[in-house]
């Protein structure tokens, strides 16, 4: 089993940074694609960024230019930065990553249990 345990969030005020990291442990061969992922009571859960395990990253329109997915594979460890932080940014974000547990190429979708992000003055 795998399990994927997420740190930060909290609330800030708008214009102001807040950073994500979220860390897999557990029975993994090899983690592929990291990625975070927001929702609210109003919307379905939406990407917001992912990283491959060759680097390629992806970022909703949203948040490019504000936010900054990074990895540490040998931590199997993903982060997410985010900077410029807008009062609809907020939400329970999610990371989730792609994981391999023996050599075979089967994967499994792994989720964190989600963390708060408040953004208002």
């Amino acid at each position: 089993q795998v399990q994927l345990v997420e740190s930060g969030g909290g609330l800030v005020q708008p214009g102001g940074s807040l950073g994500l990291s979220c860390a897999a442990s557990g029975s993994i061969f090899r983690v592929y694609t990291m990625g975070w992922y927001r929702q609210t009571p109003e919307k379905q859960r939406e990407l917001v960024a992912t990283i491959t395990g060759a680097g390629r990253i992806n970022y909703a329109d949203s948040v490019k230019g504000r936010f900054t997915i990074s990895r540490d594979t040998a931590k199997r460890t993903v982060y997410l930065q985010m900077n410029s932080l807008k009062p609809e940014d907020t939400a329970v974000y999610y990371c989730k990553m792609v994981v391999a547990a023996t050599s075979s190429g089967i994967t499994t979708d792994y989720w964190g249990q989600g963390t708060q992000v408040t953004v208002s003055s």
